[in-house]
């Protein structure tokens, strides 16, 4: 087989391929098989056609047809390997010259499609980004004492309207020209979460118990998602949160610390540490940011183009223009990171390891409300296997670029990447670069969320200690990858 490749532009190659019929032969037998296994003729079995009797009946041009078909795929992903390419997207085949049916002769064909680009990179020394200083006030520890009280507060009736913070039991109905199609008793809700319906805190404010009101706001879910409903809100009860004091008893119930004062030093110290985290994000954005401004990175067209329409079909928001020019440029931003993190992972060796694969599941299963090992079952059912080495790798990547860069703070000290990722090493960069991306949610979840089920007297929520508070969940990736060209698609 020979093969010549054309670079039509940094991102898109034209490739010539002309393959001697000796080589379509093991095509040709598999042709045979298949074409045999589909026909009916009499006096043979089915599967049973011999070669000659296929080429009389049907034309041996049949046969090349389906033999091409079927060989296709391989030689183009043998010329893209021969020539060094990394295809993205689908390609585009054209078919200039077939096999004769009596005389054989060569079959050739091109292929246009994208490529990756050769990028080049700068010294990652040289990347200079200045991040916030690590400061913890006195406000900072009080905000979160607060919310540790908070978890730990209790809610009681009381016979007042409700007001912003007040808890609520509520029963809802939906209606949509005067017929109800919804309806919940018992709800449980916290005025200013602002997590029901559009509207709701501003009709329950103001509301005592046995109190009913009526508004109009667009349903959230269900088959009249997006509809605008008129809701009818009962109040059944109202309650507000109670704190406990903030002194060395609660310091003993809410902690493993004996005096109020410890407490306060060690959310100090949690505070401190949810800085840190927050600021290797922040620097880890500032250094993307940065390295994406010192290299030209093309983008294939044509694979932006593809990915907006996936998304806005999938949203069946095909015809919106505003959409479309909103997506078109996170896509063309997220091709250009994608482009340049594999670049960087090309020029630094990086490759990911089982365990670190495993890892990344792991921690990713949750997002989506799974069991780990169903989660990896699905990725690995759904063909999505290379593309979460692909993420995993691209994380790698910038962990290294964040390493090389020069971090000051905006008092002009330099910063140490390993004094804001405390567990970063060269062989667990991944495992740091998690950490630093829990940054997001270091601080304390909303204390009503587990209030808002909580009867008159009872625990608004437990802990067993301050650091309960810190529970970190792992933010979204680099966004989803494009999925290379899939040669198996292509057909005469």
């Amino acid at each position: 087989m020979k093969s010549d490749v054309e670079t039509l532009n940094p991102t898109r190659v034209k490739l010539t391929v002309e393959v001697p019929f000796d080589e379509l032969k093991p095509s040709m037998d598999r042709a045979y098989k298949t074409i045999a296994n589909q026909v009916q003729v009499p006096g043979f079995r089915k599967g049973k056609v011999p070669p000659r009797i296929i080429d009389q009946r049907f034309g041996r041009a049949l046969v090349i047809q389906e033999a091409i078909n079927d060989a296709l795929p391989g030689f183009y992903g043998q010329a893209a390997e021969a020539n060094d390419l990394q295809p993205l997207g689908q390609p585009q085949v054209d078919v200039t010259e077939v096999p004769d049916p009596a005389a054989g002769g060569d079959l050739k064909f091109t292929v246009e499609v994208d490529v990756r680009p050769t990028l080049e990179l700068p010294d990652f020394s040289t990347l200079a980004v200045q991040i916030d200083d690590v400061e913890v006030t006195d406000q900072d520890v009080d905000e979160r004492l607060e919310q540790l009280r908070e978890r730990f507060g209790t809610l009681q009736g009381v016979d007042r309207p409700a007001g912003d913070g007040d808890f609520v039991s509520i029963d809802l109905v939906a209606a949509i020209d005067g017929e109800e199609i919804d309806s919940a008793k018992g709800l449980s809700y916290r005025i200013g979460s602002d997590t029901m319906l559009e509207g709701l805190d501003e009709a329950l404010t103001g509301l005592s118990a046995d109190e009913t009101t009526t508004f109009n706001a667009p349903l959230a879910g269900g088959e009249h998602a997006g509809q605008e409903a008129q809701i009818t809100v009962t109040v059944q009860a109202v309650k507000e949160r109670e704190l406990p004091e903030a002194d060395d008893d609660f310091a003993q119930l809410a902690s493993e610390f004996d005096t109020l004062e410890e407490l306060k030093a060690d959310l100090r110290s949690s505070a401190e540490r949810a800085k840190k985290y927050e600021l290797g994000l922040q620097a880890r954005n500032k250094v993307l940011d940065a390295l994406l401004e010192a290299v030209d990175v093309p983008v294939p067209q044509g694979l932006v183009d593809d990915e907006v329409h996936r998304h806005l079909e999938a949203e069946g928001r095909l015809e919106d223009d505003e959409h479309r020019a909103e997506v078109t440029e996170e896509t063309r931003k997220q091709v250009r990171t994608q482009l340049l993190l594999d670049a960087v992972a090309d020029s630094e060796e990086v490759s990911v390891n089982q365990a670190e694969l495993v890892e990344y599941l792991v921690q990713t299963a949750p997002q989506y409300g799974m069991d780990p090992n169903a989660f990896a079952q699905m990725v690995d059912q759904a063909g999505q296997v290379p593309a979460v080495v692909g993420d995993v790798r691209r994380r790698k990547a910038l962990a290294v670029v964040l390493e090389q860069a020069r971090l000051t703070d905006a008092s002009g000290n330099e910063v140490d990447v390993h004094e804001l990722v405390p567990s970063f090493d060269e062989d667990e960069t991944e495992g740091a670069f998690e950490d630093v991306e829990s940054a997001e949610s270091a601080e304390s979840a909303d204390s009503g969320d587990s209030a808002d089920s909580g009867d008159s007297g009872d625990s608004a929520d437990s802990g067993d200690s301050a650091d309960s508070a810190d529970s970190a969940e792992e933010p979204d990736g680099e966004g989803e990858t494009p999925s290379p060209g899939d040669p198996t698609s292509i057909r005469l």
